[in-house]
Parts: structure tokens; C-alpha cells; sequence
């Protein structure tokens, strides 16, 4: 098959377009003929030699895709070849095929082409089990997302507004930030035009916000803290800017603040599953009714994965960039 390859870590330009094997499915697995593959921030990191992909998963980039079954694992029940198919994967969507345990694969709703597919299920089931499983979310909360126009910034924002919370959202610039209100954030800040843990503060009362979604890491630390409300909790999904920062552990103690790690890849296969059962059970309907759509900044062919990794390094997106694997 034909896939995105590289033999070394480095930038961009190392990624070719080249042959690899057949993946085999399990018992368990569905064989996927890709469509559509989607990149996310843990695809540069990997490329760079930074985010290994976990034992026994494919080296290939690519942690979603959709597209048609391919074949149907003796043991797995519920799905038929020809359907439709939208996977979250530890590895392997920069690739005509793709092997996936069918616990990690959803049906495509009519209302989603095949490259909306492609982008949802890593960012919808990354907002969805750091929000609502982790963090808890209740109708009324409010909740400060880092990265408003991201793939999770813009996935969190529809899962919060169906919910009943409010978003509040950070991003690079003033035109981002007109893009996360008219894309449905209650509140943008411009994390560049100064601290955001006061503007948090004022846009709550001085209350603070129950949950941050934070990929940022150590150089948010402290005024991630500082925008909680007392009980509230800081769920860290990514490290962008350091994995090291000192911290008050007595503000820790006194406001009773929770501080969760968490990352979606390295899940084991029946937690995986847990997660889109529990996603399609909350969400299922608004899926099917078109309700929870990713924005898709471009679509670009799979020869150009390059050109996709230079353009999500640079933050200029809003939403997805989607790779088209299929000719």
C-alpha cells in the first residue's frame, strides 16, 4: 500500500510518500480502506522523533481516518464490509489501510463527508473524555479551553454549548479569537495581549472556571491555578511549552484544586472503547443530526502531508487539515 514514510526524525521535509506493508487485522480489528486521514499536533511530535507511537502499533503517522471496511475480523460483530467507517487510531491513518480494533470505530452518520469523518473522532473523544469523564462538566459550568481554534478547542466548544456550559477560549490573535465567537465561544481572549488569568477572573465574576483544558504545560501553570475556582480541576492533555514549572502546592491545598493528567493514544483497547461508547451515548444524536461537525480548514492530498505538518506548525488553521488518501 502506499503511505507516509520517514526513516529519521526531523522536520517536515523528511515525510515522503512511499510503500508500506498491508496492515493484517486480528480477530477484533476491522481493515479500513482510508479515505480521508487527519492531522493533529501529536503527528509533528512523532515525525520529530518525541511521541513514539505505543508497543505494538503501527510507526505510520495518522491517529484518525475514515473511509469503507475492508474486511471484518472473525470476532467482531456489528459491522459489514462496504460501510462506512470513522476510527480513532494509536498509529497508521497516512495510509491507504488501516487495522483498528472495532471498539475504536464509529459509523459515519449521512450528514458527514468522509473528510469531516476523518476529523472528528481524536479530537471529539480527546474533548469529550477530559471534559465530561474526567472533568466532570454540569450544565452551567464554565470552562477555559486553550487553543480555542484547534481540532480539540473546536470540538470542546460544540460539546460544551449542546451540554449547557460555557466556553471560554484562548487563542493567537484577534482574528482567531472572531472565529471562536462566531463559531459559538462565549468568551475569546488573545493570549498574546497579555495575561489571560485575570481577563478569566473578570469574565466569571472573579469566580474562576471549573475545569482548563490545558496542552500548554509548565508555562500556563501558574495561571491556570490562578483562573480555577476553588474545587476546580486542571486537566493536562498536552506540553507544548515545558513539561517542567514550580508550583504553590499550598494554593493546591487550600482551594482544593485537582490537577489530572491524561492522554487518549496509550489507553489500553477496552478503555478506548469505554470512551466511544460512552461518547456515542451522550452525543450519538447530535452526531447523526449533523449537530457535531469539525470545521475543516483544508483538504489537501495525501502526497502533500508535508506542506499539511508546515501549515499546523505554523498555527495559522482554524479547525482540521485533512489529508485526501483516496485518488
Amino acid at each position: 500500500m502506499k503511505a507516509i514514510v520517514f526513516d529519521r526524525p526531523g522536520d517536515e521535509s523528511v515525510l515522503k510518500l512511499g510503500d508500506a506493508p498491508d496492515p493484517v487485522p486480528g480477530p477484533s480489528d476491522l481493515l479500513i480502506r482510508v479515505s480521508h486521514a487527519a492531522l493533529n499536533r501529536a503527528d509533528l511530535m512523532q515525525r520529530q522523533g518525541l511521541y513514539p507511537p505505543p508497543p505494538g502499533a503501527s510507526p505510520i503517522l495518522g491517529l484518525e481516518c475514515a473511509g469503507t471496511v475492508a474486511a471484518v475480523g472473525s470476532a467482531v460483530a456489528g459491522w459489514r464490509v462496504g460501510e462506512r467507517a470513522m476510527a480513532l487510531l494509536p498509529g497508521g491513518g497516512y495510509a491507504e489501510l488501516a487495522a483498528v480494533d472495532h471498539g475504536s470505530a464509529m459509523h459515519v452518520p449521512d450528514a458527514l463527508s468522509d473528510a469531516e469523518a476523518a476529523a472528528l473522532p481524536e479530537v471529539f473523544l480527546t474533548a469529550y473524555l477530559n471534559l465530561f469523564m474526567l472533568g466532570g462538566v454540569k450544565p452551567g459550568d464554565s470552562v477555559l479551553i486553550h487553543g480555542g481554534g484547534s481540532g480539540v478547542g473546536t470540538a470542546s466548544i460544540q460539546l460544551l454549548k449542546l451540554a449547557g456550559a460555557r466556553s471560554i477560549v484562548t487563542a493567537g490573535s484577534d482574528e482567531k479569537c472572531e472565529q471562536c465567537l462566531r463559531f459559538g465561544a462565549d468568551v475569546a481572549i488573545n493570549y498574546k495581549s497579555g495575561p489571560f488569568a485575570p481577563k478569566v477572573r473578570a469574565a466569571t465574576n472573579d469566580r474562576g472556571v471549573a475545569i482548563v483544558l490545558d496542552s500548554i504545560g509548565g508555562a500556563y501553570l501558574a495561571q491556570n491555578l490562578e483562573a480555577l475556582a476553588n474545587g476546580g480541576r486542571l486537566v493536562m492533555i498536552g506540553l507544548m511549552r515545558g513539561a517542567g514549572a514550580e508550583i504553590d502546592l499550598g494554593q493546591v491545598l487550600r482551594r482544593h484544586l485537582h490537577l489530572l493528567g491524561s492522554t487518549l493514544r496509550s489507553r489500553p483497547t477496552a478503555e478506548k472503547a469505554e470512551i466511544v461508547r460512552a461518547f456515542l451515548s451522550r452525543f450519538g444524536k447530535d452526531l447523526e443530526a449533523g449537530r457535531l461537525r469539525p470545521p475543516l480548514y483544508r483538504t489537501i492530498p495525501l502526497v502533500d502531508a508535508a506542506a499539511g505538518h508546515k501549515m499546523m506548525q505554523s498555527s495559522e488553521h482554524f479547525g482540521k487539515i485533512v489529508l485526501k488518501v483516496a485518488s
